[in-house]
């Protein structure tokens, strides 16, 4: 009989963080090693991942559309099911797919003794997923870290693609920038190409670990964006585009995500990169409805919460606020909530929801002084009343897991 993913996924055994590529390795080679079988992008970072990746993987989509060619992006986490985090020219992995591979992948390791990870499980599924349907790109995007991430299992890739590095998973990959820095350095391959913007904190760390595997740093394009009048735009070079994307930080990313594209083994159509900056999307992440008042953003840790922060200062410093937050416990959520309450003034309100995650802080677990500023939620129809009748403009922002809870 063949289990839900959700299940063995989920599972005791399975649902941890176990770095080490020793496993998943033991796997693949089960598998004939499907990861060697298609052209991949790697991109790590702290932040801004989902969004390159997701703009690298939307121009290539449009640029094959109707040529016959596959584009297969891996993201995490998920915000409401596991396989939206596998997709071939921006579709889903099938239900039944996904649980059918998920359920052959495990009985395989358990088989032969390999005791898998949550991750590793996912991105073996990935990796075979890809193969059997004969994908020619994929976009690939690391757990944590990079050096003993699954992902960094592959031997050979495209591009080597590092996004803003900031504090974040320090228990695991070090408690300062140089010693991140060189855990996400971990995915720069030999001879490769490297992308990373020269003003991120861990630029002369990737640098030294490139030239030491002779991988060359590409330069970036000079971008800009700006929200004005409610309307995006991108500056690429002086050029002027609209941009669906919001938050002065997208410039990096998109950064990044052109240099990638214009570096491929293939000529891009300009007026294509053009319409999909116009309408590429990811969902939660500086997400605004302008109708609602709401703004959704998954800002988990101080580097994505300053983000948030500076976009609200710059764009709505007038409006009176009203902010929903939560977060899981390892996270820096002090740090995090001291943020918040200097952005808010006595008409402004915070209110923590406790959400249903496993390893989610709850409120009981806040000191005194924290509490004393916070309106505690427990449920989701106060959630949905506060949405829906509130005047103010509503931010709901935090782990993505609750982001996921909320709006399933």
């Amino acid at each position: 009989m063949m289990k839900a993913a959700q299940e063995i996924l989920t599972s005791t055994e399975k649902f941890h963080i176990n770095l080490g590529l020793k496993r998943i390795k033991l796997i693949l080679a089960l598998l004939d090693n499907p990861q060697r079988k298609y052209k991949i992008i790697h991109v790590a970072g702290t932040n801004g991942k989902g969004s390159t990746s997701k703009i690298i993987n939307d121009i290539l989509v449009e640029q094959f559309k109707n040529k016959g060619k596959k584009i297969g992006l891996y993201t995490s986490p998920h915000l409401f099911s596991y396989n939206e985090r596998i997709k071939i020219n921006n579709e889903d992995i099938s239900r039944y797919v996904f649980d059918r591979l998920i359920n052959d992948i495990n009985n395989l390791a358990v088989k032969n003794h390999i005791d898998l990870t949550e991750f590793e499980l996912l991105t073996t599924v990935a990796f075979y997923y890809f193969f059997i349907k004969k994908v020619d790109y994929v976009v690939l995007e690391t757990g944590l870290g990079g050096k003993y991430d699954a992902t960094n299992v592959i031997d050979t890739s495209l591009a080597d693609v590092i996004t803003t590095i900031d504090f974040d998973h320090t228990e695991r990959l070090g408690n300062t920038i140089n010693k991140i820095a060189f855990e996400k350095a971990g995915i720069i391959k030999e001879n490769s190409k490297v992308f990373i913007s020269k003003d991120n904190l861990g630029y002369e760390v990737i640098k030294k670990v490139a030239d030491s595997k002779n991988a060359k740093l590409i330069d970036l394009p000079k971008v800009e964006v700006k929200f004005e009048n409610e309307t995006n735009w991108a500056y690429v070079e002086n050029e002027k585009i609209p941009f669906s994307l919001l938050g002065s930080h997208q410039a990096k990313n998109l950064a990044l995500a052109l240099a990638v594209v214009n570096n491929l083994d293939i000529k891009i159509d300009k007026e294509i990169v053009k319409n999909v900056l116009a309408k590429v999307s990811w969902k939660f992440r500086l997400d605004y409805n302008k109708q609602k008042k709401l703004l959704v953003d998954g800002a988990h840790n101080p580097s994505g919460m300053k983000t948030l922060i500076d976009f609200l200062k710059d764009n709505f410093s007038n409006q009176k606020k009203t902010i929903i937050f939560g977060c899981l416990k390892n996270k820096d959520y002090k740090t995090m909530l001291n943020m918040l309450f200097e952005l808010i003034n006595n008409q402004d309100k915070i209110y923590f929801f406790e959400f249903k995650h496993k390893d989610a802080l709850n409120y009981d677990e806040l000191d005194n002084k924290l509490k004393d500023r916070l309106i505690r939620l427990t449920s989701l129809e106060e959630i949905n009343n506060i949405i829906n009748t509130d005047l103010n403009l509503k931010i709901v922002c935090g782990s993505i897991y609750m982001l996921g809870e909320i709006f399933k």
